[in-house]
């Protein structure tokens, strides 16, 4: 198969992705378990999500009780987004891990 057999899209990075937008893209976020620590993610996933309902956070705590897990359900509408966001949390000090 010759390279102009190939669909122009296949040579936008952008379009290789499984992701439709928008939809409701779920981020877990670990850090230490600390009273602010859902307040700060929150405040994050605002910054890229407008909409975004603090009521859908869903919190796991681990079995010590040392760590929280934090589900965050945000409205992913561009994988520009979703990487700035990924970003922003991985980067922020209350922060041990991003999925």
């Amino acid at each position: 198969m010759s390279a102009s057999a190939t669909p122009p899209a296949s040579d936008d990075p952008r379009k290789d992705t499984l992701i439709e937008y928008p939809s409701i893209f779920p981020i877990k976020v670990m850090g230490a378990s600390h009273d602010g620590f859902v307040h700060a993610m929150v405040q994050v996933a605002q910054q890229f999500d407008p909409g975004f309902d603090a009521a859908t956070v869903e919190l796991r705590p681990s079995k010590g009780g040392k760590y929280l897990g934090v589900t965050l359900s945000v409205t992913a509408t561009s994988r520009e987004q979703l990487d700035d966001l990924y970003l922003a949390l991985t980067s922020h000090p209350m922060v041990k891990i991003v999925l």
